[in-house]
């Protein structure tokens, strides 16, 4: 039987979610890699439960994190059935839908058809009334920007999410869609792009914007999929995920002086004396309008590891 260390608020910081009342730890676990079906259950649970003893109340999903598709949400569902039931209304749970996730016309994109029925879907999986935080995972151009807000609006007031989100939307796209749920009455909460060392896009813009309109930013790939790891100071390590052929981390995807950088990066890590990883994490909650990081993790040790970093500010 789990009982949940008694300290565990004591541990970590919590940010304010834009100008909404929701507060996040500022490392929130994503579960995109290392929770499904393929991988070992009983380290994901140890995980899971390792962050919630550590005060991360934040567990960020999709529907088609795998694999196989849905093998996340279902494992988390357990958990949370399992050990964190009594536990629920501690917990920030979100999902997301945009990307493939069954065959045929309706299992991709951003229609109002596969929003709302991937969002039943998930709830299903993880044995859920509701999720906290429902995002468009992307922003689909064959779909009508309205369609898309309306079906987030829609999960909002049908009580089967308390929050919208967006997430991997362009800067103008973010603004329109901001503007189409704030016009419906339902605010959107938060944006999730990808933001690290490496890739600094947000920067141009979006940053500013979410700073400006009051909505939260949380992080994703802080680490660059790893790439921000000591593993990498040297160039890509035989066997390393980067080497591998059916991975979505390849070098080409990166410009040319990327090892240069990381390769700097590291040593002033050393020079602080902390891990590359750490830096990555303090360097992008430099910014107080980050409201979390979203790590991924494949063992108890690799989160602790993660979670040190808040001790050690950029």
């Amino acid at each position: 039987m789990y009982t949940p260390d008694k300290a565990r608020y004591g541990k970590i910081n919590y940010r304010k979610c834009g100008k909404s009342g929701i507060k996040l730890p500022e490392i929130s676990l994503g579960l995109w890699q290392n929770f499904g079906d393929v991988d070992d259950f009983q380290k994901s649970r140890e995980i899971i439960l390792y962050a919630f003893d550590s005060g991360i109340t934040h567990f960020d999903l999709a529907n088609n994190y795998e694999p196989p598709f849905g093998s996340a949400e279902r494992n988390f569902g357990r958990i949370l059935h399992n050990d964190l039931s009594d536990y629920r209304d501690e917990l920030i749970i979100s999902t997301k839908a945009g990307y493939n996730m069954w065959e045929g016309p309706y299992g991709n994109g951003s229609s109002r058809k596969y929003l709302l029925s991937s969002l039943d879907q998930s709830l299903k999986r993880m044995h859920l009334d509701y999720v906290d935080i429902f995002y468009s995972h992307r922003y689909d151009p064959e779909t009508p920007i309205e369609e898309t807000m309306g079906a987030l609006d829609t999960a909002v007031r049908s009580g089967k999410a308390l929050y919208a989100g967006i997430s991997n939307y362009p800067v103008e796209k973010a603004r329109e869609a901001a503007a189409i749920l704030k016009s419906l009455g339902t605010p959107c909460l938060i944006h999730q792009p990808k933001y690290s060392m490496l890739w600094r896009e947000p920067e141009n813009g979006l940053i500013d914007f979410l700073g400006d309109e009051g909505i939260g930013c949380i992080a994703f790939s802080p680490l660059a999929q790893g790439m921000l790891t000591n593993k990498y100071a040297a160039g890509i390590p035989q066997g390393s995920r980067a080497a591998r052929d059916n991975t979505t981390l390849r070098f080409e995807n990166f410009p040319p002086d990327t090892f240069d950088k990381i390769r700097e990066y590291a040593t002033e890590a050393e020079k602080r004396g902390i891990s590359l990883a750490q830096l990555a994490i303090s360097w992008v909650l430099r910014d107080a309008r980050i409201t979390s990081v979203l790590v991924g993790a494949s063992s108890v040790a690799q989160l602790k590891e993660n979670i040190e970093a808040l001790n050690h500010p950029y």
